[in-house]
């Protein structure tokens, strides 16, 4: 009898969970964690054992994957850099608090969290952007770069520089404060980038 099947169906397993550790898109690694248990699955069947087939294909592939993907959707985040401690008076205060609770409604729809990471100045958080720490910054208008306000951005106090495609079309079609200028800034490869 030849058994050469079983030998590459059994090679599949260290192959699979190799790739599992290794994978850096969340979602990528529950395909393939859904993968590495049906070939266990399998590999129990074809030796004999069908009671720890079923249950690995029960608990181990469908229960887990479902419940690793309620964690992945769970901990998506979209990072906002500020700079820390900036001077805001009573007026912008009000239009930054607005801002923020108008971004918190838009990606809560998506069940994401807004998290407000603080830098010291506005390089800091410039390169923050560029080496991809945050998806997005938000900066009171005097602070951001002249040539891209106009004479029609008079009534916001903000400027919002996105580095996320998805993210600037969700925030451009989706917010409704005028407190703040919305641009896209290409980093290299943040079109591979969706959170």
């Amino acid at each position: 009898m030849n058994d050469s099947y079983l030998y590459i169906i059994i090679a599949l397993l260290p192959l699979a969970a190799c790739m599992v550790v290794f994978q850096v898109n969340p979602y990528h690694a529950l395909v393939i964690r859904g993968i590495l248990g049906a070939v266990a699955a399998m590999v129990y069947a074809v030796l004999g054992a069908p009671d720890v087939a079923l249950t690995e294909a029960l608990v181990g592939t469908m229960l887990a994957i479902t419940l690793y993907a309620v964690a992945v959707r769970s901990s998506l985040v979209m990072r906002l850099g500020l700079v820390k401690d900036e001077a805001i008076e009573a007026d912008d205060e009000q239009h930054f608090g607005q801002l923020m609770d108008d971004l918190r409604t838009i990606f809560r729809k998506r069940q994401m969290r807004l998290e407000l990471v603080p830098y010291p100045n506005t390089q800091a958080l410039q390169r923050a952007l560029m080496d991809k720490e945050v998806h997005a910054t938000c900066v009171r208008r005097e602070h951001a770069d002249p040539d891209q306000v106009t004479s029609e951005d008079e009534k916001q106090f903000y400027h919002t520089a996105i580095r996320v495609k998805r993210i600037y079309e969700i925030m451009q079609s989706e917010l409704a404060s005028p407190a703040t200028i919305l641009s896209y800034v290409s980093t290299p490869d943040s079109g591979e980038e969706h959170k």
